[in-house]
């Protein structure tokens, strides 16, 4: 079974930047579209970013549209999450997942597994 797990998350101030990752064990992430998702203390998670299984397709939320890049490496079995210009509404922890939905992926029930998670706290 695969494992997720993310990494990256920490303290930032408003404006700055964070680039997160996304490792993978007991398989290959190659086939599948890769998203990533977040969650806000009492909010649902929400999505930020899809990446199709060749990483030659991306989606994003409108939220962080033009701030955050997603992006894969199959070789390496890692998705990656570069955030920009972070906000203090961007604090969430934010959580990777494989996707076996169509594209774009956006939907939280389109991802079968996911990672533990990673703090990202921006503060302004």
């Amino acid at each position: 079974q695969v494992q997720l797990v993310e990494s990256g998350g920490g303290l930032v101030q408003a404006g700055g930047s964070l680039r997160l990752s996304c490792a993978a064990s007991g398989g290959t992430l190659k086939n599948y579209n890769m998203g990533w998702f977040r969650q806000a203390p009492g909010k649902e998670r929400e999505f930020v970013a899809s990446i199709s299984w060749s990483g030659g397709s991306t989606f994003y939320a409108d939220s962080v549209k033009g701030r955050f890049t997603i992006s894969r490496d199959n070789a390496k079995n890692m998705v990656y999450l570069q955030m920009n210009s972070l906000k203090p509404e961007d604090t969430a922890v934010y959580y990777c997942g494989i996707s076996q939905g169509y594209w774009p992926s956006i939907r939280r029930n389109d991802y079968d597994y996911w990672g533990q998670g990673t703090q990202v706290t921006v503060s302004s």
